[in-house]
């Protein structure tokens, strides 16, 4: 063990956090204190981020009818999606997609504009930024689990229309609408492992060694 370590009983904390972390959809309506997401934000912007560009940056829709105007396009979207997915059109439109509506609080993750002058990093490798920000989109997403909060990325919108509707300059891109609010239990498994849209594939398959699809011996 190094030196450096935690001491177990937080590392268990980390490691149940990333186990039982659930892209929620469905919310109840209470409100969430404003420290509390500000604590979320906070751990966001904790992420590493190449370059220490630290591209995100958060949108709080506090207006419902901006909410409502949101809701409509990701709706529209859904719709969009289940005619692009033919013969499985139907059993996508039976999921709950977003808990836009009935979540306590709407974020907007945008990447900044002007991300061309950032070059550390992102040379041949231009859409560093964009994992930079998913970095603290996972941080403020296992904050919340730690405190019991539910939160759903959504990501079925157009990004043009978007931007545009949250007021962004040009050259700023949203990649997220996160649903963030209290909720009734967290999935025991992913929502689309429970639903058997897909499954959880075994990590044996996930890692080679040297070579791209060479399986180390176990």
């Amino acid at each position: 063990m190094s030196e450096h370590a935690f001491p177990p009983e937080q590392i268990d904390g980390v490691y149940r956090a990333i186990r039982e972390r659930r892209d929620m959809r469905h919310f109840l309506p209470a409100p969430i204190p404003p420290e509390q997401l500000a604590r979320f934000i906070a751990a966001a912007h904790c992420a590493p981020s190449v370059g220490l560009m630290q591209p995100w940056r958060f949108i709080r829709i506090a207006d419902r009818d901006l909410r409502r105007r949101i809701h409509a396009h990701v709706d529209a979207e859904r719709a969009r999606t289940a005619e692009a997915l033919g013969q499985r059109a139907d059993e996508f439109m039976r999921l709950k997609v977003e808990g836009i509506l009935d979540c306590a609080e709407v974020l907007v993750v945008a990447l900044m504009d002007e991300r061309e002058k950032y070059v550390f990093g992102r040379r041949t490798m231009p859409r560093m930024d964009l994992a930079s920000a998913a970095c603290a989109i996972q941080n403020f997403w296992l904050a919340a689990r730690a405190e019991g909060i539910g939160v759903g990325w959504v990501s079925l919108f157009e990004p043009e229309f978007l931007r545009e509707l949250c007021g962004m300059p040009a050259g700023a891109e949203p990649i997220a609408v996160l649903c963030v609010g209290h909720v009734r239990e967290f999935y025991p498994a992913p929502m689309l492992e429970v639903e058997a849209w897909d499954k959880r594939r075994p990590l044996a398959e996930m890692v080679y060694e040297d070579a791209w699809g060479h399986i180390p011996p176990a």
